[in-house]
């Protein structure tokens, strides 16, 4: 663990050609801290976490967030706060034409990941 307390996310924004990067800011057993940097057309595929909440702070950008199993979206954009609350299934696809770059607080850091499949396609 990190003993500093202030961190400059623009240092862990990272991008890739293939698919979004999930760069961990920090990490303790109370809380992960993930900065992520989705190109246009890339997706964080639908998931859930079993045992916790997932939270998302999003700084530029725009997506189609996963709402359910069902493929259910709606629209979130730069200046939203997302909350999925444990087992609630998200995930997001950047259906804009910048990068989708967000802060993910998973709380707590044993909060687990399971992926869902969609039982529809994005629309």
């Amino acid at each position: 663990m990190s003993n500093s307390r202030i961190f400059k996310s623009a240092e862990f924004f990272q991008s890739t050609e293939d698919e979004p990067i999930r760069s961990v800011v920090t990490e303790s057993s109370d809380t992960i801290v993930v900065a992520w940097y989705i190109k246009p057309n890339q997706e964080i595929a639908p998931h859930l976490h079993p045992h916790g909440q997932d939270t998302w702070t999003i700084l530029q950008g725009k997506g189609k967030y996963y709402l359910d199993q069902q493929g259910s979206t709606t629209a979130i954009a730069a200046g939203d706060i997302v909350i999925a609350p444990t087992g609630c299934v998200h995930g997001v696809f950047n259906d804009g034409d910048e990068p989708l770059v967000f802060i993910s607080t998973v709380s707590p850091a044993t909060a687990g990941y399971q992926p869902v499949l969609i039982e529809a396609s994005i629309s």
